[in-house]
Formats: structure tokens, sequence, C-alpha cells
């Protein structure tokens, strides 16, 4: 059993195998940035922390959108 992988190992890897799995992710992470984004550009008035909303949405994938929708709409309903 070979528990130690060197550079050899990695270019024997065909990346392109794992691109079918990969692919959905990523296209649904650009399109929740994308949503999020425009959401944010909409309702900007309503919104306190702009910039703060803006750069947790574009620099924490997947996460920063999904925050943005759930806590975004407690604080435009409390102001």
């Amino acid at each position: 059993m070979n528990l130690h992988y060197g550079l050899n190992d990695i270019k024997d890897f065909d990346f392109f195998s794992i691109l079918p799995i990969v692919l959905p992710f990523v296209f649904i992470n650009f399109i929740l940035i994308a949503i999020a984004l425009i959401d944010l550009y909409r309702n900007r008035e309503n919104q306190q922390h702009l910039l703060i909303w803006t750069l947790l949405i574009i620099f924490i994938n997947l996460f920063g959108p999904i925050l943005y929708f759930v806590l975004s709409r407690k604080e435009t309903n409390r102001v």
C-alpha cells in the first residue's frame, strides 16, 4: 500500500475526469454571487453595511451569498 504520493503521481492524475463533478458547484456559486450582488444593488438604500456585504459576497465563496440572503433580510426588516 502506497501512502506517499509524489509529483509523478500527480502528473498521472486526470483533472478532466473530475470536471463534471466540480463544474455544477462552480456554476451555482457564480449564479448565487450574481443574484446576491443584484439584490444588494437594488436594495442599497435599505442596507446599512453595503461595503461589508459586497466584500462578504465576493470573497467568501458559496457562504457569502447564503449569509447575505439569510442575515440581510433580518437587517432590512428591522429598519
